[in-house]
């Protein structure tokens, strides 16, 4: 089917109509965003020249009060720093205890730690969950001491 010269000018008007509706539309949209950008946002320029600040932070592991603990284990020394979880870990039987460590702080997974213990991967991921719930109970019962 042809179509006129007539109708196939009205559909291209038509099209044109309709990109810059589209256009517009989203214009108003870029300027509606880089207005709330603008009411939300500060310059890192601005804040430079207003007051001096280090634009960069430290950690501070070792700063507090706290005396951190050390906990001996394969030869390697594991810091806990803070002392309440130290003191949940201590409380721990020793495999417990043990496994977290490896787990958290030495990051072995479970199948390292069952070829140190020669048990099987589900073992371990067992006694290591059950070490977190009883450590999640002396946590909470120190919380309450305090």
């Amino acid at each position: 089917m042809r179509y006129s010269e007539q109708f196939m000018e009205h559909i291209e008007y038509a099209f044109h109509a309709f990109c810059k509706v589209v256009l517009r539309h989203e214009a108003i949209n870029a300027w509606r965003d880089l207005k709330r950008k603008m009411e939300r946002e500060i310059s890192l320029d601005y804040l430079m020249s207003e007051r001096y600040f280090e634009p960069s932070a430290m950690d501070s592991y070792f700063e507090k009060q706290d005396k951190p603990t050390a906990f001996l284990l394969l030869g390697k020394e594991v810091i806990v720093d803070d002392e309440r979880l130290a003191t949940a870990l201590s409380k721990l039987p020793e495999l417990r205890q043990e496994v977290l460590l490896l787990y958290y702080f030495i990051s072995y997974r479970d199948k390292a730690i069952g070829r140190l213990y020669g048990r099987c991967r589900s073992t371990i991921n067992h006694r290591r969950n059950v070490a977190l719930k009883q450590l999640r109970k002396e946590w909470e019962r120190l919380k309450h001491e305090e």
